[in-house]
């Protein structure tokens, strides 16, 4: 009786096959990442549409934006005169299906003397960022904690490059004790921008709002001004940002980009508009050597007040 044996691979044609499964694989690989990538910005868009329903929705029942944050303090410097703090992120919490966190706090009391404030909310942070699973340390200056603070990857617009987060007031919605209406949008609520992205990655803000005493820090991925690095922003910071740069590699002011707007995502960054729509801006990561403002970076800061009577191309942003 005549046995036959079953032909094995040989060395050869298993590094072939190996060979080939890996270039497959290479091949596969990025369209699964940019699968992903375009998951997460549709979820960060969605995010951003849920705050600028609940934001409507509160000024519908009050006739007004609530503030930046705000504070029973006299101006001082927008730094040690921020108790009680509590944001925009905080009033709206009823509209975005959080009232059972909302009716925990006593709003005469600082933000750090409130455990709610270390709850995470997802719709307060996109998918693409750098986040931590939980609360994280809020330090003061020297960088003692005062309070663990759940992150944020969103900061509402206090206005353009000429109002400061540490301001008394902004030209845009959200400032110290503001109540802007939408009346008072004459740019109209299409070319006015209210929240935008600050990645937690690129600056360590906070969804409760100017924690008192507290400070904004540089986050792991923030690649601006490496030469002269800004290691911390006043607390106001942590609840607005302004229209100056997008994506910030350089920043003369000290901040490194911690008081502008930016994100994780390739190219730019998503912001509600007032008229409830969310629009990709292009990066803007400086300005001109001789520091004027680019020609992007006007519309931009154009975008962020509410008020300037500016021209804006109608075709600007996605």
């Amino acid at each position: 009786m005549k046995t036959t044996r079953s032909r094995g691979f040989t060395l050869i044609e298993l590094l072939v096959v190996v060979a080939i499964i890996a270039v497959l694989a290479g091949l596969l690989l990025p369209a699964v990442q940019q699968a992903r990538e375009a998951a997460r910005r549709t979820q960060c868009r969605n995010n951003l549409k849920q705050i600028g329903l609940a934001l409507h929705a509160y000024h519908d029942a009050l006739l007004a934006f609530p503030p930046g944050y705000c504070t029973g303090l006299v101006y001082v410097d927008g730094a040690t005169d921020t108790a009680q703090g509590w944001g925009s992120g905080t009033f709206v919490l009823p509209y975005l299906d959080q009232a059972n966190i909302y009716d925990q706090i006593n709003f005469n009391l600082p933000i750090s003397s409130s455990p709610v404030v270390q709850t995470v909310l997802p719709v307060y942070l996109c998918p693409s960022d750098l986040i931590p699973g939980g609360p994280v340390s809020v330090p003061d200056g020297f960088g003692n904690t005062v309070c663990m603070a759940a992150p944020t990857s969103y900061a509402a617009s206090c206005g353009s490059d000429a109002s400061e987060t540490t301001d008394p007031t902004g030209n845009g919605v959200f400032y110290r004790n503001s109540r802007t209406r939408v009346a008072d949008i004459l740019d109209g609520t299409s070319n006015t921008f209210l929240f935008g992205e600050r990645a937690w990655a690129k600056a360590n803000g906070a969804w409760p709002g100017a924690i008192p005493g507290g400070v904004i820090v540089r986050g792991p991925d923030n690649p601006c001004q490496p030469d002269v690095p800004g290691a911390w922003f006043p607390s106001s910071t942590l609840a607005v940002a302004h229209a100056h740069l997008n994506n910030a590699l350089v920043d003369p002011d000290g901040s490194a980009g911690m008081d502008d707007f930016g994100s994780m995502h390739a190219g730019g960054s998503f912001f509600l508009f007032a008229d409830g729509s969310v629009r990709f801006i292009q990066s803007i990561s400086r300005d001109n050597p001789d520091g004027s403002y680019t020609p992007l970076g006007q519309i931009f800061q154009a975008l962020g007040t509410r008020a300037g009577r500016e021209v804006v191309p109608g075709d600007f942003g996605n």
